[in-house]
């Protein structure tokens, strides 16, 4: 799936010269938690969140410091909080320094530049001009749409096959310790682990098959130090 098909398109903006009231307003009236930033010309120059509006003189939220911290912060970097504090306008609060990224990109280069950067919006630019925007909420949609919203009908030979297929898939289960059987779209699962973890992933590959009604874990874990067998629960999930 490419970025262009779950995009927001267009893209709410605002200028330089847009007041930092007037953008509130926007994202409270427009349900967004962030807005681009552009010239007249269209060019991307910003972008302006609601985390540039949490340190604010109006609601006394500035950022405090002891006298020692106060004395050892440079007075560039103190100069620069008071704008962002105190700034009229959009240009004089918003960050210049912008992730962007393009229409025919993939999800996964959105959550990758997501995480790397700790931002929760992505403009989608096209020779700098923003033609949308794409969240978190929208990969959230995307994922809501594809999760299967009914249970799929298929046999317990298909069942069994599927999840011993995607675990053989898997470097932590390719030992073949795990065992499965299926019995009525119930699954199995049976055998041993050397490490707790894959028991919970184990039942997740499980639970991903289409056609599977309910996980019940079998599996013995086994201290790979002492080479202590634990018992496996018994609840099904």
């Amino acid at each position: 799936m490419l970025i262009q098909e779950i995009m927001n398109a267009p893209a709410i903006t605002v200028s330089p010269k847009t007041s930092v009231v007037d953008a509130a307003t926007i994202m409270l009236d427009r349900h967004v938690s962030g807005l681009p930033v552009v010239d007249a010309g269209g060019q991307l120059v910003g972008i302006v969140s609601e985390g540039d509006f949490l340190r604010r003189g109006e609601l006394q939220t500035e950022r405090k410091r002891s006298w020692l911290l106060e004395f050892l912060t440079s007075p560039g970097k103190l100069a620069d909080e008071y704008v962002l504090s105190h700034g009229r306008s959009v240009g004089e609060v918003m960050t210049s320094e912008v992730v962007t990224i393009a229409p025919k990109a993939a999800l996964t280069d959105a959550v990758d530049l997501m995480e790397k950067h700790g931002i929760k919006r992505l403009p989608v630019v096209v020779q700098g001009k923003v033609i949308g925007i794409v969240c978190r909420s929208d990969l959230l949609r995307a994922l809501a749409n594809i999760l299967p919203k009914e249970k799929a009908q298929a046999s317990d030979d298909q069942i069994a096959d599927a999840v011993i297929a995607e675990l053989s898939h898997q470097s932590w289960s390719q030992n073949g310790f795990i065992k499965v059987s299926v019995q009525n779209g119930v699954v199995e699962l049976s055998g041993s682990i050397f490490d707790e973890r894959e028991r919970l992933a184990a039942k997740v590959a499980a639970e991903n098959v289409p056609g599977v009604k309910s996980v019940t874990d079998q599996i013995a874990w086994i201290d790979p130090y002492l080479g202590v067998a634990m018992p496996a629960p018994t609840e099904t999930v």
